[in-house]
């Protein structure tokens, strides 16, 4: 006698996905942000939902598909950038999921200047002596 336990479907929501790709892609180096856009802004504020910021996700019972939008700083190796991108989001959600990631498409929306280290503190009233 051959018995089948049924465990029940797992569902793993676009949220859970687009949160773990974003915090992926903000521990990526060379990547500032990520950017959301004026539309996803206005439908965040309009629906109430948490959405992850320039994360957009298509989840499937298998599989999973990311786009990401970024700025990255000045400075840095815009491709090599984006490949470590590709591959630091696409091991974590595979890992941390289950699902086979088929795409993670890049978009670099901007580039971040990194402000100057050496702020000027010195209280004004004893510049003058």
């Amino acid at each position: 006698m051959n018995e089948e336990i049924q465990t029940g479907l797992i569902r793993i929501s676009d949220d859970v996905v687009a949160t773990i790709a974003g915090l992926a892609a903000l521990e990526t180096p060379g990547i500032a942000a990520m950017s959301g856009g004026m539309s996803e802004g206005l439908a965040k504020r309009l629906s109430g939902k948490n959405a992850q910021k320039g994360v957009s996700v298509e989840v499937g019972q298998v599989e999973a598909a990311i786009d990401l939008r970024v700025i990255v700083h000045y400075g840095s190796k815009i491709q090599e950038v984006c490949r470590d991108l590709q591959e630091n989001v696409r091991e974590a959600v595979e890992n941390m999921t289950g699902l086979s990631v088929i795409e993670v498409n890049v978009k670099v929306e901007g580039v971040a200047f990194r402000e100057e280290e050496a702020v000027h503190t010195e209280d004004p009233q004893h510049r003058v002596k």
